[in-house]
């Protein structure tokens, strides 16, 4: 990864800026923190090198923008503009835009940014329930391609269920307080929200302890070397099945399938599309639900492997012939880990897929 801070020094915006590392760091220099000014490296993403190439490569990416401010600060009004077009002229790089303020993210935005650029994603910080019910409702409303959710200093409990089932977040972060005057930081906080991604299938990541950490009712005080590490060591990252949530998505999963020797041999008998045409498409999902909530869902499946007939009903052949036909083959497929119930929206999205199957066999 690479830091680009066009622009250095912030002001104090919400609770989880008081003990912000920028003002601690400043401090120690004798530097206002508060006094934001353009810095030499505002032209890096155009900077190049003696030989003649870009000083940042694809190598280099992700590119994290303004880590010592925030890219929507008023203050930074008249600069804005000028940053959106080097972030435009290097699409080979992904920049990635954490901030307090996405109720400015229009002020000053491209006109050319349509839904937003590819190579943009925009992540928004809410440290307790009243900032995530300020912001999040915002940054769903905006045009963006990418949306992350970070929750760091997190400062309480924050149930953002709601957000998360607009399919619209990608991934959330969650992450306790360092430095001096940090605030207790609960493993009960990160554990609920990790389960909410999980809910809704959304990428989770649990980037630090924090100073202070409390977990099973007994408080730790943790170096900050060891912040990083102890989360690591939680082994709490969570990322979403391939499970597809899109058309897109859906058709490069049946091109996938349609590779495959052995999926793309099963089809629809006349007598099994006789079958389906007589019953009807309402029972024959309500077969699906039934078949992957009893046989398929369980954390341990009953005859994990052989649970699933290669005949005797339509649902059957559409299960072998997508990869959900047991847990390991979801795996493969899907990427969905053995051990695990299958989340209610994992349930459906499979469902999805064999009622789509089974579509494309009746045409």
């Amino acid at each position: 990864m690479a830091v680009w801070n066009p622009w250095h020094g912030c002001k104090k915006y919400s609770p989880g800026c008081a003990n912000c590392y920028v003002y601690r760091r400043d401090h120690q220099f004798d530097r206002d923190s508060s006094r934001v000014t353009k810095t030499a490296s505002f032209s890096l993403p155009l900077q190049k090198t003696r030989q003649g190439g870009y000083r940042l490569t694809p190598q280099d990416a992700p590119v994290y923008a303004c880590m010592t401010s925030d890219f929507f600060l008023e203050e930074a009004d008249p600069w804005r503009p000028q940053a959106w077009a080097m972030i435009r002229s290097r699409p080979d790089l992904e920049f990635i835009i954490i901030t307090k303020r996405i109720h400015r993210f229009s002020v000053g935005l491209p006109l050319d940014w349509g839904e937003g650029y590819p190579n943009v994603t925009i992540v928004c910080t809410c440290e307790n329930q009243q900032t995530a019910d300020q912001r999040l409702p915002v940054l769903l409303s905006l045009p963006i391609r990418r949306r992350e959710v970070i929750h760091e200093p997190m400062l309480e409990e924050i149930q953002i269920l709601p957000y998360l089932k607009s399919g619209e977040i990608a991934r959330v972060t969650c992450g306790g307080e360092s430095g001096r005057g940090a605030r207790l930081c609960r493993y009960d906080w990160i554990l609920s929200t990790r389960r909410q991604c999980i809910e809704c299938g959304v990428a989770f990541s649990f980037h630090q302890t924090g100073a202070w950490f409390e977990k099973d009712g007994r408080t730790y005080q943790i170096p900050r070397s060891q912040q990083l590490r102890q989360a690591e060591k939680a082994a709490l990252e969570y990322r979403p099945s391939l499970l597809p949530d899109s058309e897109k998505q859906r058709e490069d999963l049946f091109l996938r399938l349609s590779k495959s020797s052995f999926r793309s041999r099963f089809s629809l008998s006349p007598s099994m599309k006789q079958y389906v045409s007589e019953k009807g498409e309402e029972v024959i999902q309500r077969h699906a639900q039934d078949f992957v909530g009893t046989r398929l869902a369980p954390a341990q499946p009953e005859h994990d492997g052989k649970q699933t007939p290669m005949k005797g009903h339509p649902v059957f052949l559409a299960q072998h012939a997508t990869g959900t036909c047991c847990r390991g083959c979801l795996e493969k497929w899907y990427q969905i880990p053995k051990g695990r119930p299958l989340t209610e929206w994992e349930q459906d999205r499979i469902v999805d897929i064999l009622m789509d199957w089974i579509h494309r066999q009746m045409k």
